[in-house]
This record gives structure tokens, C-alpha cells and sequence, in this order.
């Protein structure tokens, strides 16, 4: 049987280092490290995403303020905040939670973050860095894949790596970060040719596509390590049948009103891995957990420069 990455107990094991590294730094500064999260217009899925990552700071020591701002807030007014942010002497990390709404230039925005407080490690100057293998602040969920490879002993070094989705938060940095690892990457997308062929050849397989149930046994080598980065709602029956089957658990959530999440990876293809990340609760809970990380050394870089 395939051993199943635990991202939910990972992420609490983490924390709890977080929480220590909190501990010391409050003893050394007498503040605690402090994200501000930037939320603009009324996107649901948005507004859980900022509550949650605030209450995980909670959680973990740290300190957190949020700005919610109107839909229509004009761009000069967004950007004008996040010079503010910049300026506080109290604030370690910027968070600007997106989508932002169509006539907010995003690029405009995440540039306008200062390096040093770019905690989902997005500005121009901190990818920079991290090509040069000199990061100091990286993407989060890159970084929680990273860990949860380097926790779970699973050998990068020389190891055929694919990463299937080629996104800035994602597949990009992920990329650069197992290079500086010694694997030998290859990265696909929807334009690549004989994709399953390519994948199939993976000693570990990384998909980050946002399509539900996409890599099917076929795209598997025997004995490959899998990491599931894609989650999606599933919005009907037979998208939840294709992909868990008639009978199973997540049909009956399914018509109960649950919210039924599924991956990029087809649950079929787990039985031909050695190990696989689930969703939920492989790469999700590790994210927000990376952010927290990433707050604390922003502290840190901050007053020790």
C-alpha cells in the first residue's frame, strides 16, 4: 500500500516550531512578529481564505490586522495602503489575498510590496533571488511541497521530477526549488506534446493544472512519489462519480449539500505510487502553515539587518 503525506500533521508539527520561533523572537524584541492581510471586494472564497490565514496567526503567536476594502476602490487608494504597510514599523509581512477586481492592475500591485515584507515571495526582486538560489522569501505552497518531500525523506537529488502546470505561484518556483536540490525538472503545460508519456517517466510527479482527476494511472510510473497541488469544488454528479465512484463516501456528501474537494490526480492512480499527498490534507494545510514561516523570518531580516 502506498504510504499517504500527512499535510494536516505536518503542518502541526511546523507550527509548533513556528510558535517557539515566535517565543524567541518576542524575547529578544518584545513585539511579535505581525502579518497585515489585504482583502479587496467581497469574493466569498476570498474572505475564508484571509479569516482563516488571520486565525491561524492566532494560532501560532503571531500578530495580524486585516484590511477589507470595497470592490470599487479606486487603484491609486489599494497602492496607497500598501506604501502605508510598507512604512509600518509594526508590520513584518503584506498579504494581498487575490483576485483583486479587473481594473486593478495585479502585477501593479504585488510590485508595489516592499521585498522584505513579501511573505507569498511573488515581488520580481524575491523570484529574483530564488533563481539565483539565494531565496530568502519563497511562494508558500512551493515551499510546502518542499517540505513535505524533505520531511518525508523522499530523495530529490538526481531524481526525475515533473511538474505538470507552469503558474508564477506555483510551478515556477517549484521548479527552481527542486533544481537547487539537484533533481532534473522537467515542466509541462497544456501546450506540451505526449504528455502522458513524459510523465509516466517521473520518479515523482507534480500536478498543478487546477483540473480535477486529470492524471489518470496511465500518466503513473510504478512506484512514484505523487504530489496532488490542485484543488477543486466539484459542481456535479457525475464529476464526483468519474472520480470516486457510484457508491462511495464523497457521492453521499455530495447529495447531502457537502462541499466535495478533489485534486488533479485521480484517486485510481494512487495504488500505482509509493506515496501521495490526498486533497484535502496533503499540500493545503502546509500553505497557510508556509506563510506563518514566512512572517517570522521577515522579522527577523528585519530587525537583525
Amino acid at each position: 500500500m502506498p504510504q499517504i503525506i500527512d499535510g494536516r500533521e505536518l503542518a502541526e508539527s511546523i507550527r509548533q516550531e513556528i510558535t517557539a520561533s515566535a517565543k524567541r523572537f518576542y524575547s529578544q524584541h518584545k513585539v511579535l512578529p505581525k502579518l497585515a492581510a489585504v482583502l479587496v471586494g467581497d469574493d466569498p472564497a476570498s474572505h475564508v481564505y484571509v479569516r482563516n490565514k488571520v486565525r491561524a496567526c492566532e494560532q501560532v503567536g503571531l500578530e495580524s490586522e486585516s484590511h477589507h476594502l470595497p470592490a470599487d476602490i479606486p487603484e491609486t487608494d489599494l497602492l496607497a495602503l500598501i506604501d502605508r504597510l510598507n512604512e509600518a514599523a509594526d508590520v513584518d509581512g503584506i498579504l494581498l489575498q487575490l483576485p483583486l477586481p479587473a481594473h486593478i492592475s495585479k502585477i501593479k500591485a504585488l510590485d508595489r510590496i516592499s521585498p522584505a515584507k513579501d511573505v507569498d515571495g511573488l515581488h520580481p526582486w524575491n523570484v529574483g533571488l530564488l533563481v539565483q538560489d539565494r531565496a530568502v522569501l519563497v511562494a508558500c505552497t512551493p515551499s510546502g511541497v518542499m517540505e513535505a518531500l524533505r520531511r518525508y525523506n523522499v530523495p530529490v537529488s538526481g531524481k526525475n521530477v515533473v511538474v505538470m502546470g507552469r503558474s508564477d505561484l506555483v510551478g515556477k518556483p517549484l521548479a527552481f526549488l527542486l533544481l537547487h536540490e539537484h533533481a532534473t525538472v522537467t515542466m509541462c503545460h497544456s501546450k506540451t506534446h505526449d504528455l502522458q508519456r513524459i510523465a509516466s517517466s517521473a520518479d515523482i510527479l507534480v500536478a498543478a493544472m487546477g483540473k480535477p482527476g486529470f492524471v489518470t494511472p496511465d500518466f503513473i510510473q510504478d512506484g512514484a512519489v505523487l504530489i496532488d497541488v490542485g484543488t477543486t469544488v466539484l459542481r456535479s454528479d457525475e464529476e464526483v462519480v468519474r472520480l470516486f465512484g457510484h457508491d462511495s463516501k464523497k457521492r453521499k456528501d455530495f447529495a447531502d449539500g457537502k462541499t466535495v474537494l478533489a485534486g488533479d490526480i485521480h484517486p485510481a492512480a494512487y495504488a500505482r505510487s509509493s506515496m501521495y499527498t490526498p486533497v484535502p490534507g496533503g499540500i493545503g494545510p502546509l500553505t497557510i502553515t508556509m506563510l506563518l514561516k514566512n512572517t517570522v523570518r521577515a522579522a527577523e531580516l528585519r530587525r537583525n539587518r
